[in-house]
Parts: C-alpha cells; structure tokens; sequence
C-alpha cells in the first residue's frame, strides 16, 4: 500500500551531479519522460531463473532495446536474465557468470554484485552486454538475443585467481569503449588490489596490452573499484581509498588508514569545492572520509562508532551542500548519526524505535537513496537486514517509516524506470521482480530524468551490497 507523503520542498531545479558507469542511455532518455506508470503497483515480471541461493548475483537496469525505456538485467549464481521494460524476455542465458558472496574470502564483485556492464561499445547503434566467467574470459553478448559476439582472456597477475569485477569506462575521451578489470590476491584476506585498463577494441582485435595498470590500488574489503568524472573533463577516474586517472596515475590516496574501507560513494557533497567528492566508510579506526581528486576535505567519526554502510544525499534542505548518513553496525538495534556536508553530526537516533513493531531488530540494509515524492529532498530505500523481507522508505534525519511495502525481498536496486523522473523500487523476490511506484501526485512532474546525470548513470550500473 502506497502512502502520500507531505511534500516539504518542492524541486524548482533539480542539479542532479555527473555520476558515472556503465548503463547504456539513447539520448531520447535523458529529457522529460514519457514513458507511463506502470499499470499495476506493484508491477510483476516473472522470471525464467532459479532463486538466489546465496548472495551472489543483482540487477541493473539499461535502455537494451533502444525503445527509450529500461530493460532489466538480472544475475544469480549460473544465470543472466534480461527482460523488457513490459517484462517480456529477451534472453535467459546459463552460463557461469562471474557473481559472488564474501568478496574478502570469494573475491569481487562481492554480495549483491550484478556482474554485468551494457552499453553500445563499437558506435553500431547496438547495445552490448559484458560480464567475466569463472575461467577468466570477458564475454561480450548481443544484448538482443545474448549471442555470443567475442571473448577475450587477458593476462591475469600472478598474484591473482581471475578477473572478478568489470567497469565499463570512458578514459581515452572517445566514449564507453574502455574497460576497467579488477582482481583480488589468491591468498590470504582478498581485496582488489589489482586494477588494469584496457581498451575493448584492442581486446575483441587480440591484443591484451593494458593501457595502464596497477598492483597496488587501494581498494575496499567489501567491493570493487566505482567509476566517475570527477574533474568534469567527459573521462572517468577510477575510485575507492585512491584515486586513479583516466591515464593511469593515482592522484590520491587516503593517508594514515587504519583498517580498511568498508565502503564508497561518489557525490558533490561540498558545491563550494570544484568537482565530485568521494566518500569512504572505515572500519578499525571508524572514521569518515571526504576527499577530491586533490585532497582530503576532512576525516571525522561519532563516539568511535564503525558507520558500515552509508548513503549520501539531499536529505535536508536547509543546510547547504549533502548529508552523509551512516548506519552503524550493531548486530541489533542500529544507531544511525547523519554529517552534514561540513562533518558536524546533526542527527543520531536508535533505528528499533523509530520502525515498526514487527520490523527485524537487526535493522536495515542495503541502504539507496531515493527520489520518491517529487520534492528536491532524498529518502532512504532499505529492506529488512538479514532476511528476504520487506522494503521501506525512510527519512533518513528522523528514522521515520514514510511507507512500507510487505515483500520478501532477496535483492534491492533504486532506479527511474517508469512515470516521471521519481525513482522506482525494484525488488528481485525468488524468481519475480517486483516494482513499487509512487502513486501520488508528483508536484514536479516536468523535471528531466535523472539519467541525463553521468553520474547517475554510472552509481547505477557498477555497485553491491556495501555500496549501492
């Protein structure tokens, strides 16, 4: 049941920020839609795959057939599923994709990880759909029917298993026609320390030669590198705890960390300061990053809590710049506290007191921000933690339940994919998607759609379940 929720502010001029990755977008997507609501709420696309078993697999959303609505890309451990918007199929593919648990003991992508790129990538007015397998290849498939056109093996690192986690990029300048492969270490405690570029012409022609690469990026211990311009210069940098051009050199790396990053997320956090900010979550010393490509802006925490998991976005307006909201990790009964843009905590509370009574006391995951109402203020989108349950919207400064939707939810993904330009909640509930709408009036229903963002493009292709 959809509730209406009382419209604070109303978005005059949306400035949604170049995010960045790999969804493939006609241009006719990224004005005013005109694609319709979906005729039932919650809309349901049965699908031809089995149930997650585990955590391994998760969904992207890309305009595959070019008829300027979102298609569905869906994975699970030995499947690729990709659906229309109207939920016809396009192709179920079995095959051994690269989709995982534990990315410390797996490897990437990591929980919740899709596994899979779309874009057109050859300039033929095609879309193509790119993911790795278990031995080592990426594959390139028509994004129509899922045939195979090529496949290439580059050399792994020594050091390495395989190649784990994909981004697809843009770092020549000449469009999405780059490809950022990353590999964990075999042994020990796994992280992605192994980040090569290579351009997918060169690949599908038979030359492996990296265009750059690096054995020592500084990744998170829960997922994989994250993708955007953050200099606004039309190429993307590589991200996580150091920064790496689109040439190959770091330019920053986070001094003195103590731990490891559980997390991150790229936002213009500070409009005062040029460009796109990154946010990184630690767990040892439990401290907060906010860096640029130049600089750490400031390194904060709250009573030495570790924040775990994270949103970043819109959630007041009063307050100049974005909020970073932070979840705790309590096993039970989480206690969130929100920053704002300058790292003063301005909000804290216990999630069990603000949820309803039969919500799990092990609080919420896989926390996205939302666009629901219309307003130029965000939400949070979470489900229930620890369990295929139900998904809520959340204001993120109070803990409040706006609306909740009863579901048994295996996976979650936020994205606009009908209506205007307010974002959908997509749920992958054993072998069905299930879409939530909001039903209500949009008060700003002539905003362009947040997929004109790079930026917004990129968080949406390339995520898992630590950094959605």
């Amino acid at each position: 049941m959809i509730f209406n929720i009382s419209y604070k502010s109303f978005l005059k001029c949306l400035s949604v920020i170049p995010l960045v990755f790999s969804v493939f977008l006609p241009e006719k997507c990224t004005g005013i839609s005109n694609i319709p609501p979906y005729p039932q709420n919650p809309y349901v696309i049965k699908l031809e795959i089995p149930p997650p078993e585990d955590s391994g697999g998760g969904i992207i959303v890309a305009d595959v057939d070019k008829d300027g609505k979102m298609d569905y890309l869906v994975t699970v451990k030995g499947y690729i599923a990709c659906y229309n918007w109207s939920g016809e199929k396009m192709w179920v593919k079995q095959t051994d994709v690269r989709v995982g648990g534990s990315s410390e003991s797996e490897g990437l992508p990591g929980h919740h990880g899709p596994g899979v790129q779309a874009g057109d990538i050859d300039e033929d007015g095609k879309v193509e759909v790119l993911y790795l397998t278990q031995d080592g290849y990426l594959n390139v498939v028509n994004g129509i029917d899922g045939s195979m056109k090529w496949r290439a093996k580059p050399d792994v690192p020594a050091r390495a298993e395989r190649w784990e986690h994909l981004a697809l990029v843009n770092l020549r300048g000449k469009g999405d026609k780059d490809i950022l492969l990353q590999a964990t270490n075999k042994e020990g405690y796994r992280m992605g320390k192994f980040l090569y570029a290579f351009s997918l012409e060169k690949l599908k022609d038979g030359d492996i030669t990296p265009l750059w690469k690096t054995d020592d990026f500084l990744a998170c211990a829960h997922n994989g590198v994250r993708v955007a311009d953050l200099d606004g210069d039309g190429k993307d940098e590589a991200i996580s705890g150091s920064i790496i051009a689109p040439d190959g050199k770091e330019v920053f790396r986070i001094p003195d960390l103590q731990g490891h990053l559980d997390s991150v997320f790229m936002a213009d956090v500070r409009p005062d300061i040029p460009g796109i900010e990154v946010v990184t979550l630690e767990e040892g010393a439990n401290r907060v990053f906010l860096f640029s490509m130049n600089s750490l802006i400031w390194v904060k925490d709250y009573l030495r809590q570790e924040p775990q998991n994270a949103a970043v976005g819109e959630f007041d307006t009063s307050r100049n710049g974005l909020e970073i909201w932070c979840r705790s990790r309590y096993n039970t009964y989480q206690k969130p506290w929100v920053f704002d843009a300058e790292g003063n905590v301005i909000a804290s509370y216990e999630l069990s007191e603000r949820a309803p009574q039969d919500w799990t006391i092990e609080g919420i995951e896989v926390i996205n921000t939302i666009y629901w109402d219309g307003s130029k203020k965000q939400l949070l989108c979470a489900k229930e933690r620890h369990k295929s349950g139900d998904v809520a919207v959340i204001n993120p400064l109070t803990g409040e339940f706006i609306v909740r939707f009863p579901d048994k939810a295996d996976r979650l993904y936020v994205a606009d994919v009908a209506g205007d330009w307010r974002e959908e909640i997509i749920v992958l509930a054993g072998s069905e998607l299930h879409i939530y709408q909001n039903e209500a009036p949009n008060p700003n229903p002539k905003r362009e759609r947040l997929w004109k963002s790079q930026l917004y493009r990129r968080m949406k292709a390339v995520y898992n379940y630590y950094s959605p």
